[in-house]
């Protein structure tokens, strides 16, 4: 346990993306089995335990330290694993770490996967008892199933690729057909087997991306264009017996949307846009606040498919049946898309189509004019350019549309996590209504500096007017300039309004708060 708790407080305060991936390559080279290989699953996301309730490990700290202590540091910390970690009394009759094995990683996981929600406060207690603060923040961070160490799925997959010199695309290709803790995949890494063989399974092929568009233009004799449309990037792969989803990051996502699996029977592998259906646009694609009603769910209800009815816009056909299409010039995969979607159930699949436009400058033109809930720019794509993973420059762009800006006023601010965990970073501000009455409208986390940063946080500490655990209400004076992609109706706000991608665009203290912008000023940008 000591081994993978160093990795995490070594990912935790490493900046740089080559420091974590020389960390997370060092563990798998270096830590015995299988506690490389659950790590690995932890890093990954792909570990499934029977997560602790965080008010259980709350009772946990009351019962052994001072409450009011604690709930002082919890509020100043912000983390709750952190701050256990740290309070958590030593005890004096035991040693700090087991030398039995009865504290390696694979098993505490063991023991984390068979225990009951009921017992296990107990098993935590007992497991930290023996743990120093580092122990302790790891076993926390796994039984309350987050671990939050700055790191993504892809780059842990890259960081064991770079352990052993091997293609993280040949990684994400076996990735599906394998499970914790991934003997196969080590002993393949390692020399001992062939590549674990995935025929017959459904397994993801890594996307293709594009880079922002920073040129003036670009020659659509060139290039072709498409929308940009405003769901979840997902690959559709069918072997003719069974079909799996794979989101951008290379989760399942099969069972979240079983009626468009069930719908695609076809030996083939498809790239395309994940939408709902909006109620009043005709059977078109909703804004992403309608599919987000459905997004993270392991299982939905058939309610839940009749009033959010997904489908699958198509973009690229990478595979059909034996053949694979991905060396193929972008113009000969669309001509066969266009030949396959035809063959597909209409309510469930539709095709992307091509904008049309003779030039860039009536390119711009008709970007400029979409405001359609579904709509989040336009994609540029090189006619000749093959399906090549990650994103290769001059082939694909994407030309988002211009965010919309609001001025409002700072209501709330909580304490952020890791790094941030000793700033109020995370703000919720409102808009006015006729009333004068401040109702929240968004929440954002991101778009200053770390000198605006610590000027917001100088802010809410100065001017904190109420606190509630780690939220503080400040004082409504201070006006920020949010930028947004889009704004959209919403039942579960107050201010019935909910925006996409928020963001501080400017810190306005020359503006005073009562000129701040209202909720019927947004409402009137709502699509």
């Amino acid at each position: 346990m000591r081994a993978f708790s160093q990795l995490l407080d070594g990912l935790v305060y490493t900046r740089s993306r080559n420091g974590k991936l020389g960390l997370i390559a060092a563990y798998m080279r270096d830590a015995p089995d299988p506690d490389r290989g659950w790590a690995l699953a932890a890093l990954t996301g792909s570990l499934d335990l029977k997560a602790v309730k965080s008010s259980a490990i709350g009772e946990m700290i009351r019962a052994r330290t001072d409450p009011i202590l604690y709930e002082m540091s919890r509020d100043y910390v912000g983390d709750l694993a952190e701050t256990v970690a740290l309070l958590w009394p030593k005890r004096t009759d035991q040693p700090a770490e087991l030398d039995d094995g009865s504290l390696s990683l694979s098993a505490v996981i063991g023991r984390l996967q068979n225990v009951t929600r009921a017992a296990a406060p107990d098993a935590l207690a007992q497991m930290m008892d023996h743990l120093d603060s580092s122990g302790r923040f790891a076993l926390l961070k796994l039984a309350t199933g987050g671990l939050r160490v700055g790191i993504s799925a892809r780059l842990a997959k890259t960081g064991f690729a770079q352990a052993f010199n091997l293609d993280v695309d040949d990684v994400e290709q076996v990735w599906h057909a394998l499970s914790p803790p991934y003997a196969a995949l080590f002993d393949w890494a390692e020399g001992r087997s062939g590549r674990p063989d995935p025929e017959g399974t459904p397994y993801f092929r890594p996307f293709m991306l594009a880079h922002p568009l920073e040129a003036d233009s670009v020659d659509l004799t060139d290039y072709a264009a498409e929308w940009k449309w405003d769901g979840i990037r997902i690959q559709i792969v069918g072997t003719g017996t069974e079909t799996r989803l794979y989101s951008r990051a290379s989760d399942d996502i099969s069972g979240s949307f079983p009626e468009i699996a069930a719908a695609f029977t076809g030996h083939a592998v498809l790239d395309g846009e994940l939408l709902v259906k909006g109620e009043f646009q005709g059977g078109e694609a909703a804004s992403f606040n309608a599919l987000q009603q459905r997004l993270g769910r392991k299982a939905v209800t058939t309610k839940m498919m009749e009033d959010y009815p997904a489908f699958v816009r198509l973009y690229d056909l990478l595979i059909e049946g034996d053949q694979d299409l991905r060396a193929l010039p972008w113009h000969q995969r669309r001509a066969r898309l266009e030949a396959f979607v035809p063959t597909l159930d209409p309510q469930r699949f539709d095709l992307s189509q091509v904008i049309d436009a003779d030039d860039f400058a009536t390119l711009a033109d008709i970007r400029a004019g979409a405001r359609d809930a579904a709509i989040e720019g336009v994609m540029l794509k090189r006619r000749d350019s093959p399906y090549v993973a990650g994103r290769k420059a001059a082939l694909w762009y994407k030309w988002k549309r211009d965010p919309l800006t609001a001025d409002c006023v700072m209501m709330y601010a909580q304490r952020g996590h890791g790094k941030r965990s000793s700033f109020y970073s995370d703000y919720t501000f409102g808009c006015w209504t006729p009333d004068g009455e401040l109702l929240p409208v968004g929440k954002a986390y991101s778009g200053f500096t770390d000198e605006e940063l610590k000027w917001l946080d100088r802010f809410v500490r100065q001017n904190t007017v109420n606190r509630f655990g780690p939220v503080r209400e400040v004082e409504k004076t201070l006006v920020l300039e949010v930028a947004f992609d889009s704004i959209h109706d919403s039942k579960r706000h107050k201010s019935g309004l909910a925006m996409r991608f928020p963001r501080i665009a400017r810190i306005r203290k020359d503006k005073p708060a009562h000129e701040a912008d209202t909720v019927e000023g947004l409402k009137k940008l709502v699509v």
